[in-house]
């Protein structure tokens, strides 16, 4: 029931390096015309790729005002005071434990060199609403430093965990209808009734609720379990080795970050699409054809928050499947599998290259929407709820988050460290 290791793939990225302008090419262009399609003009306007599910908003209830966090008062109010932002961090290490971690290993990470900010944390699998679901316990004054910044900054969110609610991510609000100000089933051990007071993106991949200590352990969690790690990226690597060895049986460190080393210089992330060698081997056109017509297949089947096919898909679930079908792993949630090859500019793009997006407005940085381009200037994408697999323009607007070449053995790379 509870989280082991390889439950928290990591989103957020440390680049080592500039952003590759190109790839090597895969050889001739699939025609999309070999699937019926004429040539289209792509969009360049503002409006979204993908046009949104209004909020499920509980009965009575009303949106808190001037946060881009959607958020309402909690119902009952135990006054427990929730600490202003004071940083934001980015959330790199994951200790995880099958029970509680000793002190004494707390005490010695934080004395590792490169130290940014540690917190022990509780990390485990519930079933919400009756899906399995990875969900932090933690303490809401201390934990929304390491939250994607607009998410972080919400004090409604994090008031609303410390009284006894759950948070979850805006992608999982919103696209399996849960209801803001309604009441989900969150059971481990034990299960109970917690209202839903916000939704916000952590901004940590695979993780799509947060709780409070008090309210993760009553639920049957293992107190402090985990312990969530900001260190220097010149640290990371070393750092990640040290922790290895103080760890006490049963117990592992994860990487939620994925650094990627090329040319000598340093950078951050700031939600690009791109990683990797711009002069690594590109899929085979064999495999890129492959791949294409397993999408194609997938036409018309529905869109279900979560899935991964062969019958029903999420948007990185029909980009997970259809390489697969290629003989290609890839990583599961769309900001990893924007790191799974080196960008490639809108003015090279070939079938088979991947499309990214912006679509979460608690976290403008965040790669939360993926498409396969087909060609001749279409698209084909499993949108949201209540619509199912389609093909439509390619979309280069205001959520236009950069494109990829998929390169097999970076895929496999970023899907290895996350697994």
């Amino acid at each position: 029931m509870f989280a082991g290791l390889g439950t928290f793939a990591g989103v957020l990225v440390a680049v080592l390096s500039s952003t590759p302008q190109n790839s090597a090419a895969v050889g001739p262009p699939i025609a999309a015309a070999s699937f019926g399609l004429s040539t289209t003009k792509p969009s360049a306007s503002n409006t979204p790729v993908i046009s949104g599910v209004p909020l499920t908003i509980g009965a009575g209830i009303r949106l808190l005002a001037g946060s881009s966090v959607p958020a309402v008062q909690a119902a009952v109010m135990r006054h427990v005071r929730v600490a202003p932002l004071h940083r934001t961090v980015q959330a790199d290490l994951l200790v995880v434990g099958q029970t509680t971690l000793p002190a004494a290993l707390f005490g010695a990470i934080t004395k590792l060199p490169g130290m940014i900010d540690v917190e022990r944390i509780e990390a485990v699998r519930l079933r919400v609403n009756g899906s399995s679901t990875a969900v932090v316990g933690a303490n809401p004054s201390e934990f929304r430093s390491f939250a994607a910044r607009p998410t972080g900054a919400a004090n409604a969110l994090w008031q609303g965990v410390a009284d006894g609610g759950i948070a979850v991510s805006y992608s999982m609000g919103q696209l399996d209808k849960i209801p803001l100000g309604g009441y989900v089933s969150a059971a481990g051990t034990v299960t109970k009734k917690l209202k839903v007071t916000a939704f916000g993106t952590l901004g940590i991949g695979g993780v799509n609720a947060v709780v409070s200590d008090q309210t993760a352990e009553q639920l049957g969690a293992p107190a402090r379990n985990a312990i969530v790690i900001s260190v220097r990226t010149e640290d990371f690597t070393a750092d990640a080795a040290a922790i290895g060895r103080l760890l006490p049986k049963g117990a592992g460190v994860e990487q939620l970050v994925s650094l990627v080393t090329e040319g000598g210089s340093t950078g951050t992330s700031t939600g690009i699409a791109g990683a990797g060698s711009a002069t690594a081997a590109s899929v085979p056109v064999t495999a890129v054809d492959a791949m294409l017509r397993a999408a194609m297949s997938r036409r018309g089947l529905p869109y279900i928050w979560g899935a991964a096919g062969p019958t029903s898909f999420d948007c990185s679930g029909l980009v997970q499947w259809s390489f697969a079908q290629a003989g290609i792993t890839m990583p599961r949630v769309a900001a990893d599998q924007a790191l799974a090859g080196p960008a490639v500019p809108v003015s090279r793009l070939q079938p088979g290259d991947l499309l990214f997006y912006h679509t979460d407005p608690t976290a403008p940085n965040y790669i939360s929407h993926v498409a396969i381009y087909l060609g001749n200037g279409w698209m084909i994408q499993a949108p949201e709820p209540g619509r199912d697999v389609e093909v439509v323009p390619a979309g280069f607007g205001a959520e236009f988050a950069g494109a990829i070449r998929v390169s097999p053995a970076q895929a496999a790379s970023v899907a290895a460290g996350l697994a």
